[in-house]
Formats: C-alpha cells, sequence, structure tokens
C-alpha cells in the first residue's frame, strides 16, 4: 500500500485494483476497528526515520498524493484511503473538497469511497451535490460489522449518489433484516490478523440470501483468519464475485 514514484501499488483486496492514500491514519469508532488491519500495519513503522509511517497510524493528511490518479492513465478501480476514512472528522472539508475535484475530473477510473463515519458522508454529499447526485464514477459506501450498526445504511440511502455500497467487514455478529433497497452492492468478510474474531456461517449466509431475494449483487471476499486467504473465498462450495450493475454497463474502463 505503499506510493513509489507516483504509481500506486497494486493490492491483495479482491473487490478493487488499487488503492488511493491522500490520508493516512484514523481513530477507532466503532467495534469493527477493534483489530484494525491499517492500524496494525502502519504502527510496525512508527519512529522509523523517512519511512511513509514515520508517524504510525496518527491522522496525516498527504496533499503531495491529492492529484495522483490523474497521472494514472490505465483506467482502474480505486478504493479511496484504505489507511483512513475520508470522513474522519479531522480531516478540514477544504481537503475532502480537492479530493473529490479529483475523482471528478478523472472520470475515466471508479472511485470507491468508503467510510464509518456515514452522517458526515451525508451531510457533505448533500451539499456538494445539490440538486443532483454524485458522478457514477464515484461509488460511496458505508461499513458496518453487525446488527448495531444499521443506522449507516439509512445515512447511506440519504445519500445522494448513483452508486451505494455495504461492505459489512469484518462481520463479527448477526446483521438481522436488512432493507438493500437504494443499495446497489454488498460485500461481505471475515476478520484477519493474530486476534482475529471468527465469522458464522449462518450470518454470511443470511446477508447472501437477503442480497438474492432483494436482487442486490453480493461479494463474498473472504472467510479471514490468521491470515486474509486463510479460510479461502467460497461460501456454500463457490465464489460470489457479483458486481453493481452499472459496472458492466461502464465504458471508462474499457479504454487504455
Amino acid at each position: 500500500m505503499f506510493w513509489r514514484g507516483g504509481m500506486a501499488e497494486r493490492t491483495s483486496i479482491e473487490w478493487t485494483d488499487t488503492t488511493w492514500n491522500p490520508v493516512t491514519g484514523c481513530t477507532k469508532i466503532s467495534a469493527g476497528c477493534d483489530n484494525c488491519y491499517a492500524e496494525r500495519f502502519s504502527e510496525r513503522f512508527r519512529g522509523l526515520r523517512g519511512h511513509p509511517f514515520e508517524a504510525g497510524f496518527d491522522l496525516t493528511l498527504r496533499p503531495d498524493r491529492i492529484e495522483q490518479p490523474l497521472a494514472w492513465r490505465r483506467p482502474r478501480m480505486i478504493f479511496v484511503n484504505s489507511m483512513s476514512d475520508v470522513f474522519h472528522k479531522g480531516i478540514p472539508a477544504a481537503f475532502v473538497d480537492k479530493l473529490f475535484e479529483t475523482m471528478e475530473r478523472a472520470d475515466w477510473h471508479i472511485f470507491q469511497v468508503l467510510t464509518k463515519r456515514s452522517s458526515r458522508m451525508r451531510e457533505y454529499l448533500r451539499q456538494r451535490y445539490v440538486d443532483k447526485v454524485a458522478p457514477r464514477h464515484i461509488w460511496l459506501g458505508v461499513s458496518i460489522e453487525d446488527g448495531s450498526k444499521l443506522s449507516r445504511i439509512v445515512h447511506l440511502r440519504g445519500s445522494p449518489a448513483e452508486v451505494r455500497f455495504l461492505s459489512i467487514e469484518p462481520l463479527i455478529g448477526p446483521v438481522g433484516q436488512v432493507d438493500f433497497s437504494g443499495i446497489h452492492w454488498v460485500i461481505v468478510g471475515g476478520e484477519s490478523g493474530p486476534r482475529a474474531r471468527p465469522m458464522r456461517t449462518d450470518w454470511a449466509r443470511d446477508v447472501r440470501d437477503q442480497c438474492i431475494t432483494q436482487k442486490t449483487p453480493f461479494f463474498f471476499k473472504q472467510w479471514g483468519g490468521l491470515r486474509p486467504k486463510s479460510g479461502g473465498r467460497e461460501l456454500d462450495g463457490r465464489e460470489w464475485n457479483e458486481m453493481p450493475l452499472i459496472y458492466a454497463n461502464y465504458t471508462g474502463l474499457a479504454a487504455e
């Protein structure tokens, strides 16, 4: 997840192509953050002079990275701030404006913005896109970990976006009944790392079945374990790699 010479590192995250981190570092907001992989990775390098993560997982703005996607001419799906949260309260709105300006200009890419600060995202988008919605190449999503955080889905549904997605990862408890109306994609994944909390099969299967019933594309990322790939990616004997319907019609990725 480092940047070298202005180029993006490819990522092992199955539902995207690469990552773009104009901000790194974050703070915990709910139980899904307890064993944060980004914090674990960053803190390994705290105090190492000259290293990108010399400050560990402290919230750090990186203005020199704001326009990086404009230099990437090959279209790709870009996970925005995999090492932070675009809508963290410590990130000034003016800085968020600059990120969105870059995304709006680089319309040959697909940008995937994922947050746990769902109410701030909703209010920001309502102010930025008055009487319209965010461009179709900017996908907006929220992350939940169990049924106690369903309010984030309500905030997402109220956000002016053409593509809204939900990441249920790490799934650490049952989600319960969910209304996926207005949600265009659901990702489910288990936790990984030395303190990974197990994901029960019935929790994942229940979300999958609701997606099938409600005709919402479902993507099963991983079972998790000590390492992300420890448990594989199959659920009930197959991989689930469905994408938003708009993805198949998005001509930008066909260009070189």
